[in-house]
């Protein structure tokens, strides 16, 4: 069992920056694949962001290629996902998932924990 923690999200005018931390317990988290999805109100989870077990291989949704950076610090046990240059359609909750397998995942099927969420709103 993994558990998830989410931190970091807030209001914050467009254009601006936030840091999210994803903070795992549980089992061992090194060897876990990680993701960052959100979902908007009325809108399914989307990915965000993907990372493997080592931080060698990372995927980003186009909405947010350029803007959005994920790493993990494993002897931190936590996933950051650094978004900058917010725009108001960044505007969605936001969490974190492990992944049994070590590897890029894409899809909400393909992770196993998930955290609580974090919101991100984004004024313009």
């Amino acid at each position: 069992q993994v558990q998830l923690v989410e931190s970091g999200g807030g209001l914050v005018q467009a254009g601006g920056s936030l840091r999210l931390s994803c903070a795992a317990s549980g089992r061992t988290f090194w060897n876990n694949g990680m993701g960052w999805f959100r979902q908007a109100a009325g809108k399914e989870r989307e990915i965000v962001a993907a990372i493997n077990w080592n931080g060698g291989s990372t995927y980003y949704a186009d909405s947010v290629k350029g803007r959005f950076t994920i790493s993990r610090a494993n002897a931190e046990s936590t996933v950051y996902l650094q978004m900058n240059s917010l725009r108001p359609e960044d505007t969605a909750d936001y969490y974190c998932a492990a992944a049994p397998g070590s590897g890029l995942y894409y899809t909400v099927v393909e992770y196993k924990y998930w955290g609580q969420g974090t919101q991100v709103t984004v004024s313009s």
